[in-house]
């Protein structure tokens, strides 16, 4: 997989991020063209009655606010901004804001073969389908048995924070709910996918025709955080998740992240704002009932492992850091993080896949077939992208206004792989729950979907496959 990174230095902190996805990112503090910053500011507690005020004082003006977990954005030009929100009594934390950026996936001259063999989409034959390509949602369902128990009901729904959705899409259209979704992107009023990863992630969970997803009746709404290009700023996907969590979804999929180095902060000491940011908005969903299901990542490393994750920084980008770091939201509590799958092996994560304690849980998440597996596993930095297969990798929607995707040339569906392709997977299991226990919280949910996995790697819970791979059909026969 290739990775476009970018180095930012600011203020003598480095701040880098991979996105758990076939999108690469980087996170960097946001800055204007001008000298204007932006910052993300953590209360101690409830937002003071005064904080607009404050933040104006300090020389500064307020962006997004998310009341419920005191949570603030603040854009600055002044030099000693920083210094003076540092004073404020009320303030746990502050920092430059961090910000994902997408960067995608290229194809190179010695790049793996386009995929030409599968037919066009033919939207007035109803009969012509990719279900037996699907092998990723067909080995969870027990060959779609699942959808003969529950589809999944549209009162139950998904939201999806991402980069938005095709809500025309003849897979989506009938199940995607354009008017209850919402954008976070400054400059945009609607929540259309203009870059495709969001339509995909929403077809693995609810399409319903030439691809189905593990709920075809399920309700999929979209949370935009992303532009066409344009980078989602930490405060813009905690306000998403809060806002789902007002809106009363019942499951949240996150197919997002990056790294976060933990002592990004005052005097390099504490955790930084966007962990506080992320701890407090996944409590503040779970509480509400939300089951939140998010990507492992796609840095082939042991989460949590203090020794691996620095080798990480080390060899990656050259960097000493002496402080623990994370992989968000992957690490944060109380979500569902999940690694992924390949076709071909019951044995092997995918070869990207992040993995470690983390894991609660494992789902198809397609890679670049057994050939590619064995030489990246020799030689994680060897040129051998002509070895890719891109039949392994997982197909579903995608906007059909777009151009295809470059593993493929069809129009409206694409063969993507990442822990990204993995988390709509659980999160669509974790909704047919729903609609079947309508009354289970996010721990039961999690619960059942764990006791029914199909047991893969080494016995019982391991550091690769969590509890197994998750099987719909087994926690509706359960």
């Amino acid at each position: 997989m290739k990775k476009s990174l970018k180095l930012v230095l600011f203020n003598s902190t480095l701040v880098i991020g991979l996105m758990a996805s076939v999108l690469s990112v980087v996170q960097v503090p946001v800055q204007g063209k001008s000298k204007e910053t932006s910052y993300l500011i953590a209360y101690k507690k409830d937002l003071p009655d005064d904080f607009e005020e404050q933040i104006e004082e300090a020389g500064g003006k307020v962006g997004t606010v998310v009341e419920e977990i005191g949570i603030v954005s603040a854009t600055s030009d002044d030099p000693d901004f920083f210094d003076n929100v540092a004073a404020f009594k009320d303030v746990l934390s502050a920092e430059e804001e961090l910000e994902i950026l997408l960067d995608e996936e290229e194809p190179e001259a010695a790049d793996g073969q386009m995929i030409t063999d599968v037919p066009q989409p033919d939207w007035d034959d109803p009969d012509q389908t990719y279900h037996d390509l699907q092998w990723d949602v067909k080995r969870i369902t027990n060959d779609f048995a699942s959808h003969e128990i529950s589809k999944g009901d549209s009162g139950t729904v998904v939201g999806i924070i991402d980069t938005g959705m095709d809500f025309d899409h003849p897979d989506l259209r009938n199940n995607a709910d354009e008017e209850g979704s919402k954008t976070f992107v400054p400059g945009t009023d609607d929540a259309w996918d203009e870059n495709g990863h969001g339509t995909h992630v929403a077809g693995s969970i609810a399409g319903d025709g030439k691809v189905l997803g593990i709920g075809p009746k399920l309700t999929v709404r979209a949370y935009r955080v992303f532009g066409a290009t344009g980078g989602a700023q930490q405060s813009w996907i905690t306000d998403a998740l809060v806002a789902a969590a007002n809106d009363k979804v019942d499951v949240v999929n996150m197919s997002l992240g990056g790294w976060r180095w933990m002592a990004h902060n005052y005097g390099e000491k504490g955790e930084s704002a966007s962990i506080v940011a992320y701890h407090r908005a996944v409590q503040y969903a779970v509480k509400k009932g939300v089951t939140v299901v998010v990507a492992a990542g796609n840095d082939s490393r042991e989460l949590g492992n203090i020794k691996d994750m620095r080798e990480y920084w080390k060899e990656t980008y050259g960097l000493d850091i002496k402080g623990p770091s994370r992989v968000v939201p992957a690490q944060i509590p109380g979500v569902i993080t999940v690694s992924a799958t390949n076709e071909w092996s019951d044995e092997k994560i995918a070869f990207y896949s992040n993995y470690g304690n983390p894991i609660d849980i494992a789902a198809p998440g397609g890679d670049n077939g057994p050939v590619y597996d064995e030489l990246y596993r020799e030689d994680p930095k060897g040129d051998y992208l002509d070895k890719r297969d891109f039949h392994y990798r997982t197909i579903s929607t995608w906007p059909t206004y777009l151009p295809p995707y470059f593993t493929s040339n069809l129009k409206g569906y694409a063969y993507l792989h990442g822990t990204s392709m993995a988390a709509p997977k659980v999160a669509g299991i974790a909704a047919v729950i729903k609609s079947e226990h309508p009354n289970y919280s996010p721990v039961q949910v999690a619960a059942l979907i764990r006791k029914t996995a199909d047991d893969y790697g080494k016995r019982g819970q391991d550091k690769y496959f969590g509890a197994g791979e998750a099987n719909i059909f087994n926690a509706l026969e359960d």
